[in-house]
C-alpha cells in the first residue's frame, strides 16, 4: 500500500499554517508533496518582517489552545518542547474598560476568580460555573465536531448531536449567554471579547464559540520565545524530515484541468504535474482567478453574499525607551458598540476605534534593539473598505493620542520605525478576498456544511484548506483544515485505486 501511495504526487499552494499542515500530514500518508509559495519565506499570515534591529510578527500574536499544538507535532513523533520554548504569560493580557479603568487579567485561575468577585460579588462561583459549561463545549468541539471534513449535513445527522444541541449552546448568543452568569459590563466584556473576530457582534455569535473564552481563562496565554514565527520553523523542519519539498517565489498563476481531473499547476517560472492540488491559498482567488469558469463551485454572486469577518489596520512600530504595558494590551476604553456596528453593520473607518497593542520585547527582548520596545498595534476594521495612506494616517493618530493618554507618556516622538498594512495590504499580498484578515464568519448560516467545502465537487483532485473553509479562521483551526483537506484527498485517491 505504502508503494502506491509514493506514487502519488500532491501539489499544496501556499505555505501558511494551513498549508504546513496538510503537507506534513500527506507526506507522512506516503505522498510526493511540492509546496508552492508565492512569498520568499513560509508562514503566509504568520511571516516576519525584520527591519533595523526589530523583528516583528506580521500576524498572529495570541498562542491559544496549547494541546492543539500538541496534537499536532506529537502526530508525527514530537514535543512542542523539542522545537521551541514556550513560556506562559502572567498576567495573560491587560484590559482598559470604558468606565475608565484597568486590569491585568491573571493567569491562575484562583487569582482571577478574586478579580472577578471584586467587580461582582458571587462572580467567582458564576465562573466556575461557566468554565465547567464551556469545558465541554471545548472538548466537545476540538475533539469531535471540529475534526469533521463538514462535505455533508449527514455527517451530523445522528441523535448525539441533536441531544447536545443545548449543551453546546448552538442556539444560543454569546452575549447572552455571557449575562447569564454576570451582570457587571466589564466581566461581560471580559467573558464575550474573545469571539469578537469571528466576524459578527457578540449578541449574533453562537455561544458555542464560548470555547475561545475557556481557551483564555482555563488552558493559558502562552509564547515561544523567538516569536510566533517559531511555530512556522518548526512546522517547515517536521515537514521537510518527513520528505516535503518547498519551492518560495512561485506565484501561482493557474490550475490546468483536464477531463475534469487536476492535470498540473502552472507558476510564472514552470509547469508542475500533478494528481492533487491542496489549494491552502485564498479559496475566492483559487476559484475566480486560478480556474477556468466551468470548473468553479461558486459564482461570484455566491461570494458578494458571504459575510466576512474583520479586515485590520496594522503598525509595526519600533519606539524608543521603555513602555508600561503588558505583552498583550486591550482598548476597550471607548466602548465597544459604536466600533463593533462600524465593522458590522454601517461599515465605515471608526471615529473611535477599540484597538489591540502587544508589546512582545517585554517577554522577548531579543526582537527589540537594547533600549527599545518593538509595538504591534492592531485596530479591526470591515472588510472591504476603501483604504488609503490619508485614513491610516488618521486612525494612527487617533489610537497613539490614546495610547498617550493611558501611559502618560509622549509616544509619537519616540517612534523610529514605522510600517502600516492594511486592506490593500492583504490584497496585494495574500489575494485576501476584500482585504479580509480573518477568514468568513461564524455565523450560523457559515458553519459547518454551509462554509464553501474542503473539496471541489467541479473538479477531481483539488481540495481547499485555509479560514474560508472548515473549521473556520485562527492558527489551531488552520493546523485542522490542513488535516482534514489531507484526509479527504488520501481517502479519496485509495478509493480510486
Amino acid at each position: 500500500m505504502n508503494q502506491v501511495r509514493s506514487q502519488r504526487h500532491v501539489v499544496v499552494i501556499g505555505a501558511g499554517i494551513a498549508g504546513l499542515s496538510a503537507a506534513c500530514h500527506l507526506a507522512r500518508a506516503g505522498f510526493h508533496v511540492d509546496v508552492l509559495e508565492k512569498h520568499n519565506q513560509p508562514g503566509g499570515r504568520a511571516r516576519i518582517w525584520e527591519s533595523e534591529g526589530f523583528r516583528f510578527d506580521m500576524g498572529p500574536s495570541w498562542y491559544w489552545m496549547p494541546d492543539l499544538f500538541d496534537r499536532f507535532f506529537q502526530t508525527f513523533g514530537y514535543q512542542v518542547s523539542d522545537l521551541y520554548t514556550l513560556e506562559r504569560l502572567d498576567p495573560s493580557y491587560r484590559v482598559y474598560f470604558d468606565d475608565g479603568t484597568q486590569a491585568d487579567i491573571p493567569a491562575d485561575l484562583a487569582e482571577r476568580r478574586a478579580l472577578l468577585e471584586q467587580w461582582e460579588p458571587g462572580a467567582s462561583q458564576a465562573f466556575d460555573e461557566f468554565i465547567r459549561q464551556t469545558q465541554y463545549i471545548y472538548e466537545t468541539a476540538t475533539g469531535d465536531y471540529l475534526l469533521r471534513p463538514s462535505l455533508s449535513f449527514t455527517e451530523f445527522f445522528d441523535f448525539r448531536i441533536v441531544r447536545e444541541l443545548y449543551k453546546l449552546r448552538m442556539m444560543r448568543s454569546m452575549r447572552g449567554y455571557a449575562k447569564k452568569f454576570f451582570r457587571h459590563p466589564n466581566l461581560v466584556q471580559l467573558m464575550e471579547w474573545p469571539v469578537l473576530f469571528l466576524g459578527a457582534p457578540s449578541d449574533q455569535t453562537s455561544a458555542m464559540y464560548s470555547l475561545m473564552t475557556y481557551a483564555d481563562a482555563a488552558l493559558g496565554t502562552w509564547f515561544p520565545q523567538g516569536g510566533m514565527h517559531r511555530i512556522i520553523e518548526a512546522m517547515v523542519k517536521v515537514a521537510e524530515s518527513l520528505g516535503v519539498n518547498f519551492h518560495f517565489g512561485q506565484e501561482v498563476e493557474s490550475i490546468q484541468v483536464e477531463q475534469g481531473q487536476v492535470n498540473s499547476v502552472v507558476t510564472s517560472q514552470r509547469v508542475w504535474p500533478t494528481q492533487a492540488v491542496v489549494a491552502a491559498a485564498d479559496y475566492h482567488h483559487v476559484e475566480q482567478n486560478l480556474l477556468s469558469s466551468q470548473h468553479r463551485q461558486y459564482s461570484r454572486s455566491y461570494w458578494d453574499k458571504r459575510v466576512m469577518s474583520p479586515s485590520s489596520l496594522l503598525f509595526y512600530l519600533g519606539v524608543q525607551g521603555e513602555l508600561p504595558l503588558q505583552h498583550h494590551n486591550l482598548f476597550f476604553d471607548q466602548g465597544m458598540k459604536q466600533h463593533m456596528d462600524a465593522v458590522y453593520k454601517k461599515p465605515v473607518w471608526p471615529d473611535k476605534p477599540l484597538f489591540y497593542a502587544c508589546v512582545a520585547s517585554k517577554t522577548d527582548p531579543s526582537c527589540a534593539p537594547p533600549g527599545h520596545e518593538n509595538l504591534f498595534l492592531l485596530i479591526p476594521l470591515a472588510a472591504g473598505l476603501h483604504d488609503s495612506n490619508d485614513l491610516r494616517e488618521q486612525c494612527y493618530n487617533t489610537v497613539m493620542a490614546r495610547l498617550e493618554h493611558h501611559t502618560g507618556q509622549p509616544l509619537r516622538d519616540r517612534v523610529v520605525l514605522k510600517r502600516s498594512y492594511a486592506m490593500t495590504d492583504f490584497v496585494n499580498d495574500y489575494h485576501a478576498y476584500k482585504g479580509n484578515a480573518y477568514g468568513m464568519a461564524n455565523t450560523l448560516r457559515q458553519t459547518g456544511p454551509l462554509k464553501p467545502k474542503l473539496r471541489s465537487d467541479k473538479v477531481q483532485g483539488l481540495y481547499f484548506a485555509g479560514q474560508l473553509t472548515v473549521p473556520g479562521p485562527g492558527m489551531p483551526p488552520s493546523l485542522i483544515s490542513g488535516e482534514l483537506a489531507s484526509r479527504v484527498l488520501s481517502a479519496d485517491l485509495l478509493q480510486q485505486r
